[in-house]
């Protein structure tokens, strides 16, 4: 895996502050949309989504030390596929095309992981 610099910088401040308890939820949306974000495939090349409280979520991360981390908190699928998007291209084009309502979970295993409903991916 190569290196992956997404210019995250500015979703993860606005994740921090979200934590912090003063972050704006519009400006985290627009943050996530203009990040490029790495995201899992399977091994035909397809789009990884996990199923949880009936939904379906598309796990996004901000970089490969996350990406690691998700995949040692999973049994350590070393060498997983991916492919880095911008978020809006994510919420934009291939939510969509999904058959289920999908979100987007960014950093799921990290220590500040953020979720983007359904409903919040399509703002």
């Amino acid at each position: 895996m190569g290196a992956v610099d997404g210019g995250c910088s500015a979703l993860l401040a606005e994740i921090d502050a979200f934590y912090q308890g003063f972050g704006e939820p519009r400006a985290l949306t627009d943050a996530m949309r203009s990040s490029v974000l790495l995201i899992p495939v399977t091994d035909d090349d397809r789009l990884l989504t996990s199923a949880v409280g009936g939904l379906d979520w598309i796990c996004a991360f901000t970089g490969e030390v996350e990406y690691a981390r998700y995949l040692a908190a999973r049994g350590g699928q070393e060498g997983r596929a991916f492919r880095t998007l911008l978020g809006g291209r994510i919420v934009d084009e291939l939510v969509p095309g999904l058959p289920n309502p999908t979100g987007v979970v960014v950093d799921i295993a990290g220590r500040s992981p953020m979720a983007f409903p359904p409903a919040e991916v399509r703002s």
